[in-house]
């Protein structure tokens, strides 16, 4: 019979965005943690979350962060669960409540106060405003697309309530304009200059979230380069939690470029345990 190990975990939520949170400073996890992350997240058969955060060592700042998606694909950047990890390490000792990290989208700062953070995220690149993605030959939509971390496609619409955002957004996530590896795709609905309504299609998960933090980053962010709203900008998003993210927009008569952008909002721990998984994975 097949031996099986015990990995204690922290399950965390970032305004709906659910995580399972792991401490691999000591280099034990499965080199296979894709393979891993599928099996924890997985839900009703598992502990069940969006993603997997692992937090290891790092010679240059307070921990690395590696993130997977519950399909057990690796992902450079997760904004929500970047937070979390922040406030895991702090609880635990790991760092102080002003913390230095790395992603694979690079070098991050946050603050922890109770149960808000606040994120440095990474510098946003390759904006593109207004772009004909046509579903077929009756169907064109009007997107705008940014990366922050990861790849977002942004649509704003009248009314992000009466939208499939399943079915819509899976034909985005997939379309050949944005291949092969897809994008993840958000629909805004402008309330007043400092406030939005979000709602998220995320790559790995194929499925709409209760929140995404790369995903209001880049729906702000395409939104301040259409005029639409100014800083700081909320952002109420499918779970009911509130995001904010603050930013600057330096434009001249060539190009539009942003400073530094913040993204705040909570990071609640829902328990603590030990999961059971074969020696194997």
């Amino acid at each position: 019979m097949a031996k099986n190990r015990r990995i204690p975990f922290m399950k965390m939520s970032g305004g709906g965005n659910d995580f399972v949170v792991l401490d691999n400073r000591s280099g034990t996890l499965p080199s296979d943690t894709g393979a891993l992350a599928g099996r924890l997240c997985r839900r009703k058969f598992s502990i069940g979350a969006d993603g997997l955060l692992v937090l290891e060592k790092d010679a240059e700042a307070d921990f690395r962060m590696i993130y997977y998606n519950s399909d057990g694909s690796r992902a450079g950047m997760c904004g929500n669960g970047a937070r979390c990890l922040a406030r895991f390490a702090a609880l635990k000792g790991m760092a102080g409540n002003k913390l230095r990290f790395r992603s694979d989208a690079g070098m991050h700062e946050a603050s922890v106060d109770g149960e808000m953070v606040r994120l440095s995220m990474s510098q946003p690149r390759d904006p593109r405003i207004d772009l004909n993605l046509a579903l077929d030959e009756e169907n064109v939509l009007c997107v705008s697309t940014i990366h922050t971390g990861v790849p977002h496609a942004v649509m704003v619409v009248d009314h992000v309530d009466k939208i499939d955002v399943p079915g819509l957004g899976g034909k985005i996530r997939t379309h050949k304009d944005f291949a092969p590896h897809g994008t993840n795709v958000n629909f805004v609905q402008k309330q007043d200059e400092h406030r939005l309504l979000v709602r998220t299609y995320e790559r790995g998960v194929e499925d709409e979230t209760l929140a995404c933090g790369t995903g209001v980053t880049a729906s702000v962010l395409i939104c301040a380069l259409k005029n639409i709203v100014s800083s700081p900008v909320s952002c109420l998003t499918k779970g009911g939690g509130t995001l904010v993210v603050h930013f600057r927009l330096d434009k001249d008569q060539k190009r539009s470029r942003f400073g530094e952008v913040i993204l705040e909002g909570p990071a609640t721990v829902s328990f603590e345990g030990e999961v059971e998984v074969p020696e194997n994975v």
